[in-house]
């Protein structure tokens, strides 16, 4: 062929590749379409498997890797640019190299698929194992960015949703690349038809198995359920640290609180814009009270410490139960403080973001005993991580994230953290509340189920029915070490065949050569 023609069809594949990148997303919410994830993920190996070379099968998985998170995490550019003030031509080249970065993951996937000689161990192998591999890094490495996980399109109803409690996102992410790879494989001619039905088979077993897990019950409920009230406010981002704004704010809140008589009430992140040591006294008794005659007790986002010092954001109780505090841990790089201040400190003359140099929370920081419960609480960004919400259980009833999604405008990140928080209630088998300024609010059954939510962008309080549970789940008991475990195995195993695989290629090339030979 042409190498006019040869190029042609490589950029063609490339294209392709971007395209079903963009495909996975809908997997994810609002839309739930995960069998278009299965399908993306299947034609991203399906073309790795046949990949000539390492350079090309990392430049499909980059290709796929690029089409996927600039479709998926399109609102880091509104969070920059609409809500960070960064001028337009900044916020997209940011989004872009950020974007470009994370497409490293899936490029270094199909990197190393395609440097397995033999096509059955490519697909059936090196690529889930590289996938689920770097789906694990990408959740930790530069503090982590573990959003787009393809696990999370199996919550709540995907087939594999029931692997969730035994083996994680990551696990659950994995199992999903190995169906795909399965698919793939019995749409490859390198093995007889038989072989090729039995990887279908095998595909449809773990679709089977994950269904099946779906009923088992990891933990029991405690006690009698209890009632439950969150708070949206939806306070304007670009109002909501503007000082002649604070009063309407405490008023809105005030209102709000004071309107849903249930044992716990919950308030969004930084619900009420002002330090501690800043609210009047008279506004913290009115609330303490109030809790007090619902016989539980309220939950409220806001900063604490001062400017002057160490500064948090926390979320304190007031009411029946003595005063209890809760401060993030994880915070967000850029956006809660700035890494590495001497290199990148010019950052903060771009974006303007408000108290933008929080301190950590302490890292052995336990539940809260408010409202009748034990509430592991976490801040927004927080339960994407699988792992550290964990480390408050299995002393924890319930999980309860509050967050401030209003950065993000009207894109798909609400959705989207929506459905780690639904991932961590299977995970844990727990019920998750959702407390957040402009939405998602809502309440998750300890299925991962939204059971009730709140229109987004529209001030409201969703009040329900709070059960809690004990017990625990395998994975809140060992964390993602069994799967790394398990990859560490397959690892070996990999390392063993590749040689071996690599030299049976090398002698078969140098007999044809010799029998090309006059």
């Amino acid at each position: 062929m042409a190498p006019a023609g040869r190029r042609g069809r490589v950029i063609a594949s490339l294209a392709l590749s971007a395209l079903a990148g963009v495909l996975a997303v809908a997997g994810f919410a609002p839309y739930g379409l995960w069998p278009l994830t299965l399908l993306s993920l299947a034609l991203l190996f399906a073309a790795c498997g046949r990949a000539p070379s390492i350079r090309r099968g990392f430049a499909l998985g980059f290709a796929w890797g690029l089409g996927f998170f600039l479709a998926g995490a399109s609102w880091i550019f509104v969070s920059l640019h609409d809500y960070g003030d960064m001028p337009a031509g900044l916020a997209a080249l940011a989004t872009l190299l950020f974007c470009a970065f994370l497409a490293l993951f899936p490029a270094a996937a199909g990197a190393l698929g395609a440097a397995a000689s033999n096509p059955t161990l490519r697909l059936l192998l090196a690529l889930p194992l590289a996938w689920g591999v770097g789906e694990w890094v990408r959740g930790w490495i530069f503090t982590g960015f573990p959003w787009l996980a393809v696990g999370y399109t199996q919550v709540p109803d995907g087939p594999l949703a029931g692997f969730a409690p035994l083996v994680g996102v990551y696990g659950a992410g994995y199992l999903l690349a190995l169906v795909a790879a399965l698919l793939a494989w019995a749409a490859t001619r390198h093995a007889s038809l038989a072989l090729r039905l039995w990887g279908v088979v095998a595909a449809a077993a773990c679709c089977v198995v994950g269904l099946a897990l779906r009923d088992a019950n990891w933990t029991t409920p405690a006690g009698p359920p209890t009632s439950v009230s969150l708070l949206q406010g939806n306070v304007s981002q670009d109002m909501k640290w503007r000082p002649e704004a604070t009063l309407a704010t405490l008023r809105l809140y005030a209102r709000q609180a004071a309107a849903a008589p249930a044992r716990l009430i919950v308030m969004p992140e930084t619900a009420l814009p002002i330090f501690e040591s800043d609210l009047p006294e008279t506004y913290r008794t009115a609330l303490a009270d109030l809790g007090r005659a619902n016989g539980g007790d309220l939950l409220i986002g806001m900063p604490t410490g001062d400017l002057a010092g160490a500064y948090y954001n926390s979320v304190l109780s007031l009411g029946t139960a003595p005063t209890q505090r809760y401060s993030k841990i994880h915070l967000v790089p850029f956006g809660e403080y700035l890494p590495w201040r001497p290199l990148w400190g010019w950052v903060l003359d771009v974006l303007h973001i408000p108290l933008s140099d929080f301190a950590r929370g302490a890292v052995d920081q336990r539940p809260l005993a408010i409202g009748g419960q034990r509430v592991a609480a976490n801040i927004c960004y927080e339960d994407a991580f699988g792992e550290e919400i964990i480390r408050q259980l299995p002393e924890a009833t319930v999980l309860a994230n509050v967050s401030n999604l209003a950065w993000f405008g009207d894109s798909l990140a609400p959705w989207q953290h929506a459905q780690m928080s639904q991932m961590r209630a299977l995970e844990t088998g727990r019920m998750m509340l959702r407390a957040t300024n402009t939405g998602l609010t809502a309440i998750i059954d300890a299925r991962g189920r939204i059971v009730a939510a709140l229109p987004l962008f529209q001030p409201g309080t969703l009040s329900g029915s709070l059960q809690g549970y004990t017990g625990a789940t395998p994975y809140v008991r060992f964390g993602n070490a069994p799967v790394l475990a398990f990859w560490a195995v397959l690892a070996v195993v990999w390392l063993a065949l590749y040689p071996r695989g690599r030299g049976c290629t090398a002698a078969q090339a140098a007999t044809a050569a010799l029998r090309r030979r006059p």
